[in-house]
């Protein structure tokens, strides 16, 4: 019964999108007048926006791709890309990594999302062309078949749980110190297969594991918005779902837009940043998070002011309760899984020598000297360029290093103000010195 509803879904569906081609066929033969003699060798050929979309979003390479979760939305044009991006055909440019799109439920009240690729169009050619490589097929050839004949996928076809050594060698700092908690967490909460909620793979087929095992070989961040949502509190945007090479998650303008912010504004957004990172650091499931390195891209702000990681593609995770299955990465857990979009030889940190200031050294240097230097009189200025002098030095110690950012974020309490702006925590803030 379900093949057979699913079937006429599809064929209902293909009915549709034939039908807004012949519309927009003949909206082209309105706009055009082409003479009637015109040979056929020279009439252009239309293909239908379902095949380009198809082709846009990656679907013709599932399922090494991240999911078909919201493909439903898309073709139903209940997401929709920002009309200065979008074509005549409603299909963006292809050469960026994420765009502003429209999303809906009822196809009447719309709000802002961000429809991102796990990595550059760049980076997603040169991952193809490796795959097709690796066994000397053409530039061209069936991504999808080839890596299902690996080896390590024969070992995820017959593999009832996900265990580390199932994930070993692959690139993501996300997977560099894997427990067995971590993983049947992934499994437990994987939103691109029906029935999640077990930490055993029975119900996944072999399109699910493949879809799974080539996003945490390309980029882990769809993975983490869903096994850490920002529902449960964690600094994360929501995970919409995924079409083919793109998934969808709740908008956030970028860290950087906000350099020229206000006094008050600055203030508020480091003192977000460095309890982010101390939640991170200190949880209540007991885990460790870490950046393997840092920019401005990699966290946003939602209208309401609240700042979250925007870009989770470079944190790492340490189980501090179960710690490490890991065994030491060698060259015979490497294969073409290992090196999709990186370097096959990337060197990662040992499990043992990632130090808890890590992450808080990266940021005093790379990211809050742009949003708090030169910005508060001269007294509070000094103590904030100290505060970041201290935290910045690579050779300091955890402890210094935690001891000035606490010395930091003491500055940065004082600075913050309580009004309409800051929408997150206001009028709570009235009332309550918490927020």
């Amino acid at each position: 019964m379900e093949s057979q509803w699913r079937g006429a879904a599809a064929t209902a569906f293909h009915q549709r999108w034939l039908a807004r081609l012949l519309l927009w066929v003949s909206t082209l033969s309105c706009s055009f007048s082409l003479p009637a003699s015109l040979p056929p060798s020279l009439v252009p050929r239309v293909r239908s926006s379902y095949t380009m979309g198809k082709t846009f979003l990656g679907l013709d390479k599932c399922n090494a791709c991240i999911g078909t979760s919201i493909c439903k939305k898309f073709f139903k044009e209940e997401i929709r890309f920002d009309n200065s991006l979008a074509s005549h055909l409603g299909l963006p440019p292809q050469d960026l990594h994420s765009y502003a799109a429209n999303y809906s439920d009822d196809s009447k009240t719309w709000r802002p999302v961000e429809i991102s690729q796990l990595v550059s169009k760049y980076q997603i050619e040169i991952s193809d062309r490796r795959i097709c490589a690796s066994v000397s097929a053409p530039k061209t050839c069936s991504i999808e078949r080839i890596l299902q004949k690996t080896g390590r996928f024969q070992k995820w076809l017959q593999a009832k749980r996900l265990t580390p050594d199932l994930v070993q060698g692959l690139p993501s700092p996300f997977l560099r110190c894997p427990s067995q908690r971590l993983l049947d967490r992934v499994v437990r909460r994987y939103a691109e297969v029906v029935d999640a909620g077990s930490i055993f793979m029975d119900h996944f087929t072999a399109g699910d594991k493949l879809r799974l095992l080539y996003t945490l070989a390309v980029n882990a961040h769809p993975i983490i918005l869903q096994i850490f949502p920002g529902a449960e509190g964690w600094p994360m945007p929501r995970y919409l779902g995924s079409c083919g090479r793109f998934l969808v998650s709740t908008s956030t303008r970028p860290l950087q837009e906000f350099y020229d912010a206000s006094p008050e504004q600055a203030a508020d957004l480091a003192y977000q940043l460095l309890r982010v990172l101390e939640s991170l650091r200190s949880n209540d499931l007991n885990y460790f998070f870490y950046f393997t390195h840092v920019d401005a891209g990699m966290f946003g702000i939602f209208d309401n002011g609240h700042l979250f990681i925007r870009d989770a593609s470079a944190l790492g995770i340490i189980d501090k309760q179960e710690g490490s299955q890991a065994a030491a990465r060698t060259g015979e857990n490497e294969d073409i899984f290992s090196c999709l979009v990186s370097d096959c030889q990337i060197q990662l940190s040992s499990c043992d020598t990632v130090p808890e200031k890590q992450s808080l050294v990266l940021v005093c240097q790379q990211l809050l000297p742009q949003l708090l230097q030169g910005k508060f009189p001269s007294p509070v200025q000094k103590e904030i360029d100290s505060a970041l002098s201290l935290c910045s030095k690579d050779n300091s110690t955890d402890l210094e290093v935690l001891g000035a950012t606490s010395w930091l974020k003491d500055i940065l309490r004082s600075l913050r103000t309580c009004d309409p702006r800051f929408a997150y925590r206001y009028p709570d803030c009235k009332y309550n010195d918490r927020f």
